[in-house]
């Protein structure tokens, strides 16, 4: 053993200082690469930039061009851009552009050398790229990056090269050992042992020789390093994934693998609806079905729903069970079958009576009965149930959505103790003094903190949650960290800004959009060049539907010029009819719709289209494609889909979004006009300027949209909940690893 040690601490000596001679090898690798990568990102950035501003530079506007460069530089690695006409003129500029960086002297950072500047803030690389027009011969277009997240990288490498040394040394070390011990015990007795893996990795057997217990911790401790390093690079930079289905189902591979996967929610992706002596298959008009369908398709696993189809048992084999997508199954449809007494309690009543208008500021007073409060628990309890039944195990991850099951994530961890259920709760959540009303308000706050995690839309709703528990419940809660103690649970708090699918599907965006407008306006009788607006919503009081007819009626009051010109059609999908708040609301949708027809009647084509029916979502785009503007005026939403969906179907970058200030995509969509749906006189304005808009300024707008739901879509969603998740339950594994060893 003495002679042993004599070897391996200068092995591992030497190995330590070739890790560190090494280092700043791969440091320079380093650098060459990211400055390669930002060369060919400074390209491509000049290569799409270079339409829009050849149009700003030749309309005169310098002032918007300063303010489109600072928009652009928003990007965390994008330090500032500039644009010289020629070497005598002063720079157009973000205001962040180095001093040292002038027109006049340009030629400096052209050509091959070292085009890195010094600052306070970092290293930045420079790239001048050439935007030549017959009025600016000698225009470049400077690209400024910051550099200084290669010093990030830069620690992460030299730690990953100084992992391998060190795992090599103890590799070595390890090997150095077992031989010392095989020429101590005898050569052949000690090789048939190793060949057995005796007093090594496993304990031998009676008739084998006895096992060696001093290498049992060497090999555990390897075995941890060989972990160790595995989890460190597992670990993901958020902003280097491109997140799509394949990086989805890559990371729920790498992070997750062998995870069972679990969604609930009330509704179900696909309706089997009878109609005479066929079966048609329905996607019902839902934000949470639009987001959370893709995220199936990508990861597979189980969704229980309810059935409600009027031939969903008709489909199903003996467990309640159908394989969707119809025409390519991959993955399956638990249906869970509720009474009349139960779905008029647990959804008509309670769920939307009560909870739906408590959440939503829409001035419709929640409705708390007795009666219903019993079913909802007893559905939650119901679909609890089928989680644990659908289980694979014992440590699933379960996806709960919506207000619909607010009881149902402590339900699950009182019966899977081990599984991680993550909530997201796709409506607002009020502020303490309204949720204070409802009866049973403790009961929902304890279910709901019996998540793992647990998301909203925005960090105004993540704050009004804590403060509700702060208020109510006897928990710890750190308000730094967003995490809730509660029952000797931690329930991690957080925003998770949900989105849709990107890009769309083919199918959605094949049919061209010179095609889609001319079909769409000879199918509701218009001309050709008529102006047209779409809303796409549910029938619901919360979406501002009167609000918007109450716009159109006042544009047409304040700008006559656009009777008989423009028409507002509204694609509204019926919705809980069986609740008499809704009933009222589709008869004074009606009815307005009615009155603002007849008072500019005669006048050419009625300035509202309404469509109380139910579209596929292939139509809804097709509209989204025929449209001048798309108009949102939800009076208080979670985010709204519909929005980011009407970005996504305009491939061509035309169109105008007007969209309401109190939904949760206003604060990731700036570049719509957004208005106060209760301001009439400033929601026409926004229609006005909508239809007059010059499209050199959509396209800007919509380019900037579109980038934005590009990045942030539907699988980067999924993906932050699956990663925080998979990160959790490492976490747990070591502190019952570190518990079990104490005790």
């Amino acid at each position: 053993m003495r002679l042993s040690l004599r070897f391996v601490l200068p092995l591992l000596l030497v190995l330590a200082g070739i890790a560190y001679a090494v280092a700043p090898l791969v440091d320079q690798l380093t650098l060459r690469w990211f400055m390669r990568d930002l060369e060919m990102r400074s390209s491509l950035i000049a290569n799409t930039l270079e339409e829009p501003l050849q149009e700003q530079l030749a309309a005169g506007k310098k002032v918007r061009i300063a303010a489109f460069f600072n928009r652009i530089t928003r990007d965390e690695r994008l330090y500032a851009v500039g644009y010289c006409a020629s070497p005598t003129e002063k720079a157009v500029a973000s205001p962040a552009l180095p001093a040292e960086v002038y027109c006049a002297d340009l030629k400096r950072w052209e050509g091959p050398g070292d085009h890195l500047l010094k600052s306070a803030q970092g290293p930045l690389l420079i790239s001048v790229k050439p935007i030549v027009s017959d009025a600016a011969p000698d225009g470049r277009l400077v690209l400024i990056h910051d550099m200084s997240f290669i010093a990030r990288r830069s620690e992460e490498s030299k730690r990953y090269v100084l992992y391998l040394f060190m795992a090599l040394g103890v590799v070595v070390s390890l090997v150095t050992v077992i031989i010392a011990q095989i020429s101590w015990h005898g050569w052949m007795a000690g090789m048939r042992s190793l060949l057995r893996g005796e007093g090594l990795l496993r304990e031998p057997t009676a008739e084998r020789q006895p096992a060696l217990p001093e290498f049992q911790p060497i090999a555990r401790d390897l075995q941890r390093l060989i972990r160790e390093l595995e989890t460190e690079n597992r670990t993901r930079d958020e902003g280097q994934i491109i997140w799509s289905a394949e990086s989805l189902r890559a990371i729920l591979h790498g992070e997750l693998r062998g995870e069972d996967v679990i969604v609930v929610s009330n509704r179900e992706p696909y309706l089997h609806q009878r109609h005479g002596d066929h079966i048609d298959v329905q996607r019902p008009a839902s934000g949470l079905v639009t987001a959370l369908e893709p995220i199936m398709r990508a990861c597979s696993g189980t969704w229980i729903a309810h059935g409600s189809g009027s031939a969903d048992r008709e489909v199903v084999d003996q467990h309640d069970h159908v394989a969707v997508p119809p025409d390519k199954p991959v993955y399956q449809i638990r249906r869970v079958w509720l009474s009349a007494e139960e779905e008029a309690g647990y959804y008509y009543g309670f769920s939307n009576e009560g909870l739906w208008p408590l959440c939503h500021i829409a001035h419709v007073r929640p409705i708390f009965r007795s009666g219903d409060w019993a079913q909802y628990v007893a559905v939650n309890r119901k679909f609890a149930k089928a989680v644990v039944s659908e289980a694979k195990t014992s440590a699933p991850i379960v996806l709960v959505q919506d207000y619909h099951f607010a009881l149902l994530p402590k339900m699950i961890r009182d019966e899977l103790p081990d599984a991680t259920v993550i909530t997201f709760w796709h409506i607002p959540w009020p502020n303490p003094e309204s949720f204070a009303i409802c009866p049973w308000r403790d009961e929902i706050l304890a279910g709901m903190l019996g998540s793992a995690i647990l998301g909203f839309h925005t960090q105004f709703h993540v704050n009004n949650f804590v403060d509700t528990v702060d208020r109510f419940l006897e928990a710890r809660v750190d308000r730094e960290a967003f995490t809730v103690s509660f029952g000797g649970k931690l329930t991690s708090v957080r925003r998770y800004p949900i989105s849709i699918a990107w890009p769309p599907e083919r199918e959605m965006v094949g049919k061209a959009v010179a095609d889609c407008r001319t079909d769409i306006r000879q199918l509701n009788e218009l001309p050709p060049e008529h102006k047209l607006g779409v809303g796409v919503d549910r029938l619901d009081y919360t979406k501002g539907i009167m609000e918007r007819f109450r716009a159109v009626r006042r544009l047409l009051e304040l700008s006559p010029e656009w009777i008989g010109r423009f028409s507002f059609v509204q694609i509204a999908a019926p919705s809980r009819s069986g609740i008499e708040e809704y009933r009222n609301h589709e008869q004074q949708v009606r009815d307005m719709a009615a009155r603002i027809n007849g008072r500019f009647a005669g006048n050419g084509p009625p300035p509202i289209v309404l469509k109380i029916e139910h579209h596929e979502p292939r139509d809804v785009y097709e509209y989204f494609r025929a449209a001048d503007l798309c108009f949102v005026s939800s009076l208080h939403d979670g985010m709204n889909l519909v929005a980011k969906e009407f970005v996504a179907a305009r491939d061509d970058e035309h169109g105008v979004l007007i969209l309401s200030q109190f939904t949760g995509a206003a604060r990731e969509l700036p570049e719509a006009l957004i208005v106060n749906p209760y301001d009439a006189d400033q929601c026409a304005a926004a229609l006005h300027m909508a239809l007059t808009m010059p499209e050199a300024e959509q396209r800007d707008r919509m380019r900037l949209m579109r980038g934005l739901v590009a990045e942030f879509n539907v699988f980067r969603w999924a993906g932050r909940m699956l990663l925080d998740a998979a990160a959790m339950r490492r976490r747990s594994h070591l502190v019952d690893k570190s518990g079990a060893a104490t005790s």
